[in-house]
């Protein structure tokens, strides 16, 4: 452990995933193409969008965010988990740890607002299809867009300018494989009144108000589906939000059963393995969701491969 004057932390070591020492080669060429499945999907999502002009829709501009977010997302964590595996060498220096926490946040942030922008495009296609054209203009879909990035990235700079106040640590071992901010807190041997307020109302605003905007939006979208009880009218419903809805279930379970979830004090092996899950897991199926359920995009990909023969 190395400290200064005895409490100021220069580094910190991370204990990483809960695997047995000689199944560490077997788990790091799992996650190894796992991560790199997730950084190749997503990126053939947004070349299959740029390409197809017919693609060239709100709902498609957002989805070319959430996969660029997925890929960011995914880097702030899986590379120096991957290299920690393979190099054995568990540590991390404090600025990269305050480095990993504030993008971690912001991406993790600008996460919930982009799929909380495609449920309310949802909502405007489905319960307001004539006016559709006129309410998703471009002008509205950028403007979403950059309110979602001010809003991920001052949340994560509040958070991270507390963090770094906190320069005094009972001892420099992180029970994880990223530099998780609650982690880091119960570490803290300083007052973190502060930021576990912060924490409880930009987490409100972050993670909990979207999630209800998404639920309101989905029961407006319900409402009016149950007034035109077609099988062709609910199946064209289904299909244009399945994807969406999948994804969204898988986000915020992921959430909360890593956050709102009670977990022993004595093992934190579940919320690793949760962990593992949203950062790694949940990105990588981003682009299987939305390119299996969605015949617009695998027209596009089946148009692109034949020109390519």
């Amino acid at each position: 452990m190395r400290m200064d004057n005895e409490s100021t932390v220069s580094e910190f070591i991370l204990l990483g995933l809960p695997i047995r020492a000689e199944d560490q080669a077997v788990y790091s060429v799992l996650f190894l193409a796992m991560y790199l499945t997730t950084v190749l999907g997503n990126l053939l999502i947004i070349l299959l969008i740029r390409l197809d002009p017919h693609l060239h829709t709100p709902m498609y501009f957002f989805l070319s965010h959430l996969a660029f977010t997925d890929i960011s997302f995914s880097s702030v964590t899986a590379p120096k988990m991957l290299m920690n595996m393979l190099t054995n060498s568990k540590s991390i220096p404090y600025t990269g740890c305050v480095s990993q926490v504030y993008f971690f946040t912001v991406f993790a942030s600008i996460d919930s607002f982009l799929l909380t922008s495609m449920a309310y495009d949802r909502y405007v296609a489905i319960c307001h299809p004539l006016h559709y054209n006129i309410i998703m203009n471009l002008r509205l879909c950028v403007l979403l867009v950059v309110i979602s990035w001010a809003l991920s990235l001052t949340n994560a700079l509040a958070h991270t300018l507390l963090l770094a106040r906190l320069s005094h640590f009972r001892n420099n071992i992180i029970p994880h494989y990223f530099c998780d901010l609650s982690t880091l807190l119960k570490l803290s041997s300083s007052d973190t009144t502060i930021n576990e307020l912060v924490i409880f109302v930009l987490g409100n605003v972050v993670i909990t108000l979207p999630f209800i905007c998404i639920l309101v939006s989905y029961g407006y979208i319900g409402v009016t589906i149950l007034k035109t009880p077609s099988i062709k009218g609910i199946h064209k419903a289904l299909s244009t939000c399945g994807s969406h809805l999948c994804v969204v279930s898988l986000y915020y379970g992921a959430i909360i059963g890593l956050y709102f979830v009670p977990s022993s004090n004595n093992t934190n092996d579940k919320d690793v393995i949760v962990a593992v899950m949203y950062t790694v897991a949940i990105p990588m199926l981003n682009p299987f969701i939305y390119s299996l359920r969605n015949r617009d995009m695998k027209r596009t990909l089946r148009n692109i491969l034949s020109r390519t023969k």
